[in-house]
């Protein structure tokens, strides 16, 4: 096998670990909620600032579309699967690492709220800043949240034009 090319399977497989065990955290917290937070008073932590509040969601953030849940698996699918094609079109660099960890996390995000919405017909959720009434959200929330503005971030700020052709989806004269 070429030197490049088992790079390439090593970073795959090393992406596959890390998105499964940030899948792994997020279904723990989710199975910790329904365990200690269910048909339970608010667990609160700072008082009148942040609460573990459990809610099941039927519908996106802040509540919107709800039973919109086909809608929801669809989307989180066709997600997976347009990150999934561009992370095997970042280059296999040191640099490009940022970029990579905002894959796993928006990926590992996406199919934590999937597993919710196939096994239950909702997702759970259980953070809550009461302070400023800040729509209650879970871990998957927060994967897909911080590695979209990171991602932002680095397109507009980090990467230069020129190392970002390779994302052209246009094909090369």
């Amino acid at each position: 096998m070429e030197v490049k090319s088992k790079k390439k399977w090593k970073t795959y497989f090393g992406a596959g670990i890390w998105f499964f065990a940030a899948l792994v955290l997020d279904q723990i917290t989710k199975w910790m909620a329904v365990l200690h937070l269910k048909e339970k008073e608010p667990f609160v932590l700072i008082p009148g600032v942040f609460e573990l509040h459990y809610l099941e969601n039927h519908g996106a953030a802040f509540g919107m579309f709800q039973e919109k849940q086909v809608v929801f698996m669809a989307g989180a699918i066709l997600v997976c699967i347009a990150i999934v094609y561009f992370y095997g079109k970042i280059p296999f660099t040191r640099r490009f690492l940022p970029l990579k960890i905002c894959s796993i996390l928006i990926c590992a995000g996406a199919v934590g709220n999937l597993i919710d919405r196939l096994r239950f017909n909702y997702v759970i959720d259980f953070f809550y800043f009461s302070l400023i009434d800040f729509p209650i959200f879970n871990v998957a929330d927060c994967y897909v949240v911080v590695a979209c503005i990171l991602f932002a971030f680095l397109i507009f700020f980090f990467y230069k034009d020129e190392e970002l052709s390779c994302f052209s989806i246009r094909k090369k004269a």
